[in-house]
């Protein structure tokens, strides 16, 4: 018998690696001579029973797909056949046993072999002695090698019309670029400042003063006064005490007193800026809570006369939930609200949907995410943020235009690392720890913003507790007085724009209205990206530059003029958190 690849016979014996690569050597010239059809009659012939053909016909070189043989013959299987279509090359694998488990399988040398089916010893193995006129598909005349075609018409991968798109390969290139050039920024941050990271600093700070004197933890207790409060007109009015009108004006005086009290507090007290905005953020999410619990209660008594409460009651809801349903005015009970109160949502109703029971391994992952995400996020603002924002103090005060333009984009880099830790953080992590403990199901926190392709697309995406409320308490109710779609938009970007303002100036104790201008910026900008750029990859690249160059520039503005006002001679500028004056 010869020895030649071709006259070799494999009965009850697996293919080896160099059997394997010469029968792909077969299929390839078989391939680049159209002579596909024939080696699929011919192995339909050969393993019995044929039921349906076991080979892929492209149409395409560009089609990638791989399907096992033995789904096409049964129980015996004979390998698989693995497309590449980067090179047109057809390998056929045999099946597993003891002698190939000590090999390295071809699949192991080329991406595109798949691994081996699991069939037993005994399965069917190509003849290729039986496999017919071998030599028309091996050697070639001249003249049908001078006929064969090497070239054909077809476009670059680059030319859009080549439809090619996996351009995986750049992804990783910018990604390890992207890693490389932060991490020689990270090293020159060291050796120039050291490591200035210091947690018995921070809990120095935290600790600094009595609990008992915490005015910033005062603040939030004494907030439960307006939900009480809220809670006591809410029964009044169900028991038809006071109109709506008289509830209306009562509601607005204690919801401003609840945002003017502790602002002024703020104010006095002099306390330190970081817990002064947690404080005041608290107060402005129980302020927007109130505001969804009396609409929705009067919409509840406006209807107590003209329909049933079921019509407020979706059957889904009522599937989903695990509480029993609540009516007007049965929904009134401190119970009732303070869950409302701490539940991840801003938006008041009678019954939300409920998840049957807690899981301790999803709360215990939240509160590691919560304490790591913390520490990175404190550690790069005192490593990275602060080094950066004390050397931009001199190019701000000094008007030079190209060195403040340098120190916005070196600034750029850190921030937008902590805001994407700090979105991660609240919106994930935390929201999702109380959502877990309070067994609240709508885990809708944030949707794909970072596919946005306009402004307002980003807007409606990225916090969805905040944009609910403001749709359903703000823009819908606009409409449907009668105001146009812009007023309703300018209104919500409006109140925006305010409680942003709310949360910086006050703690800093100073009101320059840089965060109420970037807000009120993005409207103009929302129009731009919808008319203009109508979405896209440009409407999603302004969209990233909006939040990579628009926050360092207000957060040095804000510095430059904090520090001018407190350090007007620049003769020392804090670093180290305990170092940061309790103004």
């Amino acid at each position: 018998m010869s020895t030649s690849v071709k006259h070799r016979e494999f009965i009850g014996e697996p293919m080896g690696e160099k059997d394997v690569t010469a029968i792909a050597v077969l299929v390839k010239c078989m391939a680049k001579s159209l002579q596909k059809d024939l080696f699929v009659d011919w192995l339909k012939k050969k393993l019995e029973p044929a039921r349906t053909t076991p080979l892929l016909v492209l149409t395409s070189p560009l089609m990638v797909s791989h399907r096992p043989i033995d789904n096409s013959f049964g129980s015996s299987s004979v390998g698989y056949i693995t497309i590449n279509p980067a090179l047109f090359d057809w390998t056929m694998s045999p099946p597993p046993s003891p002698r190939m488990t000590r090999r390295r399988k071809l699949s192991q040398q080329s991406s595109s072999t798949t691994s081996t089916s699991n069939s037993s010893n005994n399965g069917r193995y190509l003849n290729l002695k039986n496999f017919p006129a071998e030599d028309a598909y091996v050697k070639k005349k001249p003249l049908e090698l001078v006929q064969q075609p090497v070239h054909v018409a077809q476009d670059s991968l680059f030319s859009t019309s080549s439809g090619w798109t996996d351009y995986r390969g750049f992804f990783n290139l910018a990604f390890l670029l992207l890693v490389v050039s932060n991490g020689r920024v990270a090293l020159e941050n060291l050796l120039k400042y050291g490591i200035l990271i210091s947690p018995l600093e921070w809990l120095n700070n935290f600790l600094s003063s009595s609990p008992y004197t915490w005015p910033n933890l005062t603040i939030v207790l004494l907030s439960n006064i307006t939900v009480l409060a809220a809670f006591g007109l809410e029964k009044a009015l169900s028991k038809r005490y006071l109109s709506n009108y008289s509830a209306a004006v009562i509601y607005v005086v204690f919801l401003v007193l609840h945002l003017t009290v502790p602002a002024i507090v703020v104010l006095e007290i002099q306390g330190n800026p970081l817990y002064s905005s947690w404080a005041l953020a608290i107060i402005v999410i129980e302020f927007l809570k109130l505001v969804s619990y009396g609409h929705v209660n009067y919409w509840c008594r406006l209807a107590r006369d003209d329909i049933t409460m079921k019509r407020l009651q979706t059957n889904e809801t009522a599937e989903k939930t695990q509480m029993k349903g609540v009516n007007y005015p049965h929904n009134l009970t401190l119970e009732n609200l303070y869950y409302f109160m701490l539940a991840p949502t801003l938006c008041y109703e009678l019954k939300y949907p409920r998840t049957p029971a807690r899981r301790k391994s999803f709360i215990l992952k939240r509160l590691v995410e919560l304490v790591a995400f913390s520490f990175v996020s404190v550690a790069l603002c005192q490593q990275w943020v602060m080094p950066l924002v004390k050397n931009s103090l001199a190019p701000f005060s000094d008007m030079d235009v190209t060195r403040c333009v340098e120190r916005v984009l070196k600034l750029a880099i850190p921030n937008h690392l902590i805001w994407l830790m700090f979105f991660y953080l609240v919106f994930h992590s935390a929201l999702n720890l109380i959502a877990e403990i309070m067994r609240f199901a709508d885990r809708e926190f944030y949707l794909d913003f970072w596919n946005s392709e306009t402004v307002g697309t980003f807007w409606k995406t990225w916090n969805i507790p905040v944009h609910r409320w403001a749709v359903r308490h703000v823009y819908k109710p606009l409409v449907r007085n009668g105001h146009s779609k812009f007023l309703a938009s300018f209104a919500v970007f409006s109140i925006s724009a305010f409680f942003h303002e709310y949360l910086v100036s006050v703690p800093l104790q100073m009101f320059r209205l840089w965060a109420c201008y970037g807000m009120m910026m993005q409207i103009p900008l929302s129009i731009f990206t919808d008319k203009y750029l109508k979405g896209g990859r440009a409407g999603n690249i302004v969209v990233w530059l909006s939040l990579i160059l628009g926050q360092p520039m207000a957060i040095l503005m804000y510095v430059h003029d904090w520090y001018l006002m407190h350090y007007p001679d620049h003769e020392r500028i804090p670093i180290a958190p305990n170092d940061i004056p309790h103004i």
